[in-house]
């Protein structure tokens, strides 16, 4: 293989990879047009003031005190409460 002529081939082969780096570098995003988009939206639990908390737990406590019912509940949750284990024998 001629030296010369594999020489010329990785100058072409240069310019070609130069030229497709360039294009690529112009299809990039700049730093300012991307913190122009919007950013995306935080995943996971949403948090809760201290009044959003306080307002639950008034709501909760209303619930549950309807569902024990004018009783109170002391006897309904006992018959809902399976039967205890036997105790355990010790040898």
């Amino acid at each position: 293989m001629d030296l010369y002529k594999t020489i010329q081939i990785l100058h072409t082969e240069r310019e070609r990879l130069t030229r497709l780096i360039d294009y690529l570098e112009h299809l990039k995003p700049s730093k300012a047009e991307s913190s122009r988009r919007k950013k995306q939206g935080r995943r996971g639990r949403k948090r809760m003031s201290e009044a959003e908390k306080r307002e639950v737990s008034d709501r909760m406590k209303k619930y549950w005190a309807a569902r024990k019912g004018p009783a109170g509940g002391a006897e309904a949750s006992a018959a809902d409460d399976p039967p205890a284990p036997p105790p355990a024998v010790t040898v």
